[in-house]
């Protein structure tokens, strides 16, 4: 393969970021010095390079958290030791928004201006960042090599960051020898300013969660009481029973109480779990893989944030126990770029549980083999559809697949996998000990167990809520102290931005698989987002638009071109200068929703007017 390299030399760091995670180079062929004649003239492992193309992502994050940013010298070097194509690794770099290939500061603060942000004051915070800071830098990539303070900072707007009940949010990144990140809540202009300003190395402490369980306490009991970073706390506070009756009924008998309990996947597409488990236990093909989607990216959602930061054990288990009962000898946890503590604590977890027979070839000298890798997005929402997952862990951009084949019968590295997100496992350990009948009588027939509910915007006590299905859109809202300072209701945002606008009238709604679908909503990923008075919905919606546009990986027209066409109407309405009329732009904005509702190949173009819609002629909003 020629690479058409340009020979150029990394510096140190750059050298030094790559070679930690893929170990020294072995000659010329893959960056290294030049060793015996037969360099020049044979080249050995090619086919193994190539075969670790996998890796080309993390290589690219360690560059990025090393100098922080990705230069022309050192993706080529990521390139030569990696037998891969600058031109495709520089699509890959450029596809993600933590990623830069232009000159940044070392120090970076990421501040959230999205839907649930704005509701507490981010667009306030944002202006006075302009005034006394300048200006935001541009995400776009660019091929300008701009000077630098190499001991400067600088400050970007965000989509959300997964921190909606502790908003306004930010997330800090610091690259060199020891890089630092950190997710922070609570933030103010004096704050930020303060943290752009300054190179102290101050520990940074985590954002603590607001968790309310409401009946039966499935998920969250362990959070806040039990300490997250031992495995002792968790062993004694119930924890690896689950998996010890997993491995004493065995896998045909686990995937049975999984059936049995009627639970449906909890990241949104509400697919039953014992279906999926089933199909892909029977795929005769070897190996098998299971990826735990962690990359939440959806506004108002960060329910897995809390289940990661605070029970990682729980969530090893539950890996443990899909893995074992659908025949899965491998796992990937994909958590999302901004989950810096969550990405930690998993690690720990992971580390622990190996090293006390949890994971590894024998698991409890039961003879089971399941082992877990930690692979972090580098901020792409699409990445949380399952067949993107594939690409982005694989080492491409990450674009979705047609389907089919479904995941079950050619996935990861074209082998069947099992791909679900971290509620829906996490909820597994106690089908597994307490049998999936019990699990089936919590809830509605249709709707078993509990749920988790990220509540936040214009609440009294923002936080995750875990209830049993059946409740309502009021009942959730009167637990969260209602709309503070006495204001009136003007919207709730059911399911988040793919999910829709509901009026105040409309709260009774239950929330249930089959009372959404009858009041034409959806749960979406359990996401309530309130908005008071005070709210200008035109400018909601404004953001919603952008934030689509932003995160349509561009591969099918529909999606491509129509986000684009519906920010562009919706920002003609919110300017005052509509063509034709608001009238004639609303129905200019339907004809092009059902275009990409129609012809997109994912469910992002598929609902990307979803909630604009529901705003217009649900709510009333524009009208």
């Amino acid at each position: 393969m020629d690479l058409h390299l340009r020979h150029t030399t990394p510096s140190d760091d750059e050298r030094a970021a790559v070679d930690a995670l893929l170990g020294a180079p072995r000659g010329a062929w893959d960056g290294g010095a030049r060793g015996d004649s037969r360099d020049t003239h044979l080249g050995m492992g090619g086919r193994d390079a190539r075969q670790q193309r996998h890796l080309l992502l993390p290589a690219l994050r360690a560059l990025q958290s090393r100098v922080g940013w990705i230069s022309e010298t050192g993706l080529e070097y990521v390139c030569a030791r990696l037998s891969v194509p600058p031109a495709d690794a520089w699509g890959v770099a450029t596809f993600y928004s933590l990623l830069s290939t232009s000159p940044r500061t070392p120090r970076t603060l990421h501040v959230c201006d999205d839907i649930a942000c704005r509701c507490n004051g981010a667009v306030e915070l944002i202006g006075e960042l302009e005034r006394v800071v300048g200006p935001a830098v541009a995400h776009a990539p660019g091929e300008t090599h701009v000077s630098v303070d190499p001991r400067g900072s600088a400050w970007l707007r965000s989509p959300c960051l997964g921190l909606c009940d502790q908003a306004p949010a930010a997330f800090l990144q610091e690259a060199g020898e020891s890089p630092r990140e950190a997710l922070l809540g609570g933030m103010t202009a004096a704050r930020a300013i303060e943290l752009l300003r300054s190179n102290s190395s101050t520990a940074l402490d985590p954002a603590i969660p607001t968790t309310i369980s409401d009946g039966v306490a499935i998920l969250l009991p362990r959070i806040g009481p039990i300490d997250p970073t031992s495995l002792d706390a968790y062993i004694a506070s119930g924890g690896y029973q689950a998996l010890r009756r997993a491995l004493t009924i065995g896998a045909a008998a686990v995937i049975q109480e999984v059936t049995d309990s009627k639970l449906m996947g909890r990241g949104g597409a509400a697919f039953p779990t014992g279906r999926k488990w089933s199909a892909v236990a029977a795929q005769p093909v070897r190996p098998h893989y299971l990826i735990c989607n962690a990359d939440e990216s959806e506004p108002g959602t960060f329910k897995d944030r809390v289940l990661l930061d605070g029970d990682p054990f729980a969530i090893v288990e539950a890996m443990t126990i899909a893995g074992f009962a659908t025949g899965c000898e491998y796992g990937f946890l994909y958590i999302r770029g901004e989950y810096p503590l969550g990405a930690v604590r998993m690690q720990s977890a992971i580390d622990s549980a190996r090293a006390n027979g949890y994971l590894g070839n024998d698991i409890l000298g039961g003879g089971c083999r399941f082992d877990i890798e930690i692979r972090r997005g580098a901020g792409a929402y699409i990445c949380g559809e399952e067949t993107a997952i594939f690409n982005s862990i694989e080492g491409y951009r990450g674009e979705p697949r047609n389907k089919p084949p479904f995941p079950a019968e050619a996935g990861l590295f074209g082998l069947p996998t099992l791909v679900n997100n971290v509620e829906t496992l996490a909820t597994v350990p106690w089908i597994v000990l307490n049998g999936g009948a019990a699990f089936a009588a919590i809830g509605t027939a249709q709707s078993t167990g509990t749920k988790l509910f990220c509540l936040s915007g214009n609440v009294a006590k923002p936080g995750v809520y875990e209830v049993p299905f059946g409740r309502t859109i009021r009942d959730l809202l009167t637990m969260a102290g209602g709309v503070p300072d006495g204001r009136s209701l003007q919207a709730v945002l059911v399911g988040g931005a793919a999910g829709v606008f509901v009026r105040g009238d409309e709260l009774d709604i239950p929330l249930t698989f089959e009372g959404a679908r009858a009041a034409k909503a959806t749960l979406g990923s359990g996401v309530l987002v309130a908005f008071d008075d005070r709210q200008d919905m035109s400018q909601v919606l404004l953001r919603i638009a952008s934030f689509f546009r932003d995160e349509s990986c561009g591969q099918c027209v529909p999606c491509r071109v129509g986000t684009v066409r519906q920010e562009e109407a919706l920002y003609r309405i919110a300017s005052g200068k509509p063509i034709g009329g608001v009238a004639q732009e609303i129905a200019l904005l339907d004809e092009i929703g059902v275009a990409m509702r129609d012809a997109s190949i994912c469910g992002l173009g598929q609902t990307a007017y979803a909630a604009i819609e529901s705003a217009i002629h649900r709510v009333g909003v524009l009208k």
